[in-house]
């Protein structure tokens, strides 16, 4: 007899949806070269839509700058819900071993979502807020 409920599963880098409903969906996120804070160039930003992370792995930090307040770092922990409200920018640094669980509303990754380049004093107050376990 099959079992009756569906599986999902994906190794390869980066962003990946993998279960799509009529209005939400829930993706895995894999380390990828964009996360080593040498090629970090983009904050994004979804207007409409808040956008949940759990850390399944790895070590990563969650960046978010909500609208006109200060840039703020988040250590994420394994198995703790971060929810990124709209309208907040956020990128995030990762290890090579971190994966995320992803969900969000259907399709935000087609239609809410907007990017921006990080300037130089972002970058400057992400430096100083990094954790120990990031390669500089």
């Amino acid at each position: 007899m099959a079992i009756p409920i569906e599986i999902y599963d994906y190794a390869g880098p980066g962003y990946k949806p993998l279960l799509l409903q009529p209005t939400w969906q829930v993706a895995l996120l894999n380390w990828d070269e964009k996360y080593v804070r040498a090629n970090m160039k983009e904050f994004e930003q979804h207007n409409f839509t808040a956008e949940v992370f759990v850390l399944l792995k790895g070590r990563s930090v969650l960046f978010v700058e909500p609208e006109g307040e200060r840039l703020l770092a988040c250590d994420c922990q394994p198995g703790v819900i971060y929810n990124v409200p709209a309208g907040v920018w956020h990128t995030l640094l990762a290890d090579r071993e971190a994966t995320f669980l992803i969900v969000e509303e259907r399709d935000t990754h087609l239609n809410d979502t907007h990017v921006r380049p990080i300037t130089s004093a972002e970058l400057q107050e992400i430096d100083a807020q990094l954790p120990e376990w990031v390669d500089r």
